[in-house]
């Protein structure tokens, strides 16, 4: 009788996850956290959580948190092999979130899946993470690398990330005392940010574009791809100076979609379609898709990535005060008492 050869021994590692690896990456990512470290944060990478203790700075502090992700964005990255910033969209649409409401950021954490870990790329696009939580001033306190083999192709990966931020509850920004008169002024984007992205892809499709044709003084694949612009410090040294009484972080619905989510709907934001032109991208975008105006506000930000709503007599001040920070503000319109959430002057 013919005895049977028992199976060769399975691995975790046959199975396509690598513990070793994931070991090894967080071990070369403690530095790029160590980098963004700040007063409260209580211990390293490498816990079951995260610890984090408030100062006794704050009297009656409310926590802000928020959550984002980059959406397609990263199909464009990962087939141009390009992953140094897109870890600063991911902290961006996260902390420009929560500092609409007048909160501080104070740590962030990401979430890393893939099918494949590819330690080199994956440190390339926490470093990114790591540079966008110094921009928005919060500490990368932790966060998860996942190695899922069947749910993603091999260098297909995805990124979500997760904000927390603090304000003084007499502080807190909500909207409720935006009155007819207020002036809107908007904060300049640097392209799409992260919205629109299913949409740019199909434009590009459809025209067979050429990403490393000329764009002005870079690239296609270099205007498409650049990060969107973390607000955060230049609003915390705003609110210091002006009495912000709203804002909008201009994400997926454009101006229309997000200006009435921070005003009281017995009032609407009247916006002139003139007060800005917009970036070259979108032009291109827009005349390669034959896409309607509409639907290029209702999708992109279209130039415009944070709106300030602030009384008629701190309008000047508040111009001023963003200059001071580096922002090129604009003047886009004012709030109305009326029907309807959002109309174009």
């Amino acid at each position: 009788m013919t005895a049977h050869k028992p199976p060769t021994p399975l691995t975790y590692r046959d199975a396509g996850v690598d513990i070793d690896a994931g070991d090894a990456l967080v071990e070369a990512l403690k530095p790029i956290a160590a980098k963004t470290t700040r007063p409260g944060v209580m211990a390293g990478l490498g816990g079951f959580g995260a610890l984090f203790a408030l100062s006794g700075k704050y009297r009656d502090p409310v926590l802000v948190s928020g959550t984002d992700g980059v959406g397609t964005k990263l199909l464009l990255a990962i087939a141009l092999d390009r992953h140094d910033d897109i870890g600063i969209d991911l902290v961006a649409m996260c902390a420009n979130d929560i500092v609409v409401q007048g909160a501080e950021p104070l740590f962030f954490l990401d979430y890393f899946a893939s099918g494949r870990l590819d330690t080199r790329k994956a440190e390339r696009i926490i470093a990114g993470i790591g540079r966008g939580c110094e921009l928005a001033g919060a500490a990368l306190v932790g966060g998860e690398t996942a190695e899922m083999p069947g749910m993603y192709q091999d260098q297909d990966y995805d990124l979500a990330g997760f904000c927390v931020g603090v304000v003084e509850r007499e502080k807190l920004i909500d909207g409720t005392r935006v009155a007819a008169g207020d002036h809107i002024i908007g904060l300049r984007s640097s392209g799409p940010h992260s919205n629109g992205y299913s949409l740019i892809r199909s434009v590009l499709k459809r025209q067979k574009a050429d990403l490393g044709q000329a764009f002005g003084s870079q690239t296609l694949a270099d205007t498409l791809l650049t990060p969107t612009r973390i607000y955060v410090k230049s609003l915390l040294a705003l609110q210091a100076m002006v009495d912000v009484h709203a804002m909008a972080h201009i994400t997926g619905g454009g101006l229309p979609g997000n200006v009435p989510r921070v005003i009281p709907s017995s009032l609407r934001a009247v916006v002139e379609k003139s007060a800005w032109e917009w970036s070259p991208i979108f032009s291109w975008l827009q005349e390669g898709g034959n896409i309607p105006e509409e639907e290029m506000y209702r999708t992109f930000n279209c130039g415009i990535g944070m709106v300030v709503i602030v009384a008629p007599d701190q309008a000047t001040r508040t111009m001023e005060a963003l200059r001071t920070q580096g922002e090129d503000p604009v003047a886009l319109g004012f709030i109305e008492a009326g029907p309807g959430e959002f109309v174009w002057a």
